[in-house]
């Protein structure tokens, strides 16, 4: 019998994460045996030092990507925000799954219970690793005070509930509700309080780009109406030259055979800023045409099974909003961003 091996993150959620893709695979291929490989990264082992200060673009990837490339592992689950928009030309995402809700979530000490973050008493402290939640929320909230927590979700709940720094943490709806812990949120972020990271609530599969088998194996996967809007955030960010050192966030909506995508890009403390909707049609249901073409990766992800006009189309308008931005003074923006950041 085959066996598949299959990498992931040594954490809870990681695990959860890869375990649901494994299910998932296992039900598609009964033939076929499936092994999970955990492993530790460098975004696991640096602990002291916010996200945005490492400088790695790879953070969460590199490990699994040299244990792909040396052949110890065939496929890796990764949460897709945490995949770089440019992959190693070896590395493929050979499938976007259905993606959960990309919104943000506010867990609160437990004597804030029923609050939320317009009520927090004056100078709350609230921790986020995101300089994007920062920079949007610290405008809509000038009260509060944001401040970096690092470690995985058990880590950071632990640092909420047992120590008295923080009134408040920010972390991904998705990942809470994986984890079983939704009844903990307080509050639900929607897009027009804070915009969410690109990719965030989908999970994406990472491949050799040349293994046909694998890709073939885990194209099913793919889930239309998220790879689209996925490949039109990604793109959005790619063209902007954005990574997890800049606060650029998207919203994206596909309804009625139109994508929509709101993008913004923020200065750190959120005091500049500037936001865009655009929108195109698109044919989700559009027959897959075999061509030359058919091997094109768009943002790091190969989709065989869906149509490439819908893709080709969707990536358009990622490129075509950041270029808005661009023409309007996006780029000083994110300069400036970039430089403070560095400079902390």
């Amino acid at each position: 019998m085959r066996v598949i091996r299959v990498g992931t993150r040594k954490s809870q959620l990681a695990r959860i994460q890869t375990d649901s893709v494994v299910a998932v695979l296992k039900d598609l291929y009964p033939g076929l045996q499936f092994e999970i490989i955990a492993m530790s990264t460098t975004g696991d082992k640096i602990l002291d030092t916010a996200l945005s200060k490492i400088g790695e673009k790879s953070l969460f990837t590199k490990e699994l990507e040299y244990a792909l490339e040396k052949n110890e592992v065939d496929l890796v689950v990764h949460s897709l925000k945490d995949l770089p928009t440019v992959l190693p030309p070896a590395f493929t995402i050979g499938a976007v799954c259905k993606r959960e809700s990309p919104y943000d979530a506010v867990i609160f000490h437990p004597k804030y219970a029923g609050q939320n973050l317009g009520t927090l008493p004056e100078k709350s402290v609230v921790g986020t690793s995101s300089l994007r939640r920062a920079a949007q929320l610290q405008r809509k909230f000038p009260h509060l005070e944001f401040k970096s927590i690092r470690g995985n979700l058990n880590t950071r709940l632990r640092k909420l509930d047992e120590q008295q720094e923080f009134s408040a943490i920010i972390l991904a709806a998705a990942g809470l509700q994986r984890m079983g812990w939704q009844s903990r949120v307080g509050q639900l972020l929607y897009p027009e309080e804070c915009l969410y990271a690109v990719g965030q609530g989908a999970l994406g599969v990472e491949v050799r780009s040349k293994d046909q088998e694998v890709l073939d194996l885990v194209g099913v996967l793919h889930d239309p109406e998220t790879l689209l809007r996925c490949i039109a955030e990604r793109a959005f960010l790619r063209h902007l030259e954005g990574g997890c050192s800049v606060p650029v966030a998207v919203h994206t909506v596909l309804k009625d055979g139109q994508l929509y995508l709101t993008g913004g890009v923020w200065s750190l403390d959120g005091s500049d800023s500037l936001k865009e909707t655009m929108q195109t049609t698109i044919n989700v249901l559009a027959q897959h045409e075999d061509g030359p073409e058919d091997d094109v990766q768009r943002v790091g992800i190969t989709a065989r099974n869906i149509s490439q006009g819908a893709q080709m189309a969707a990536e358009n308008l990622g490129i075509n909003l950041a270029n808005l931005l661009l023409n309007k003074g996006a780029k000083k923006i994110l300069d400036v961003a970039r430089q403070l950041n560095d400079a902390h």
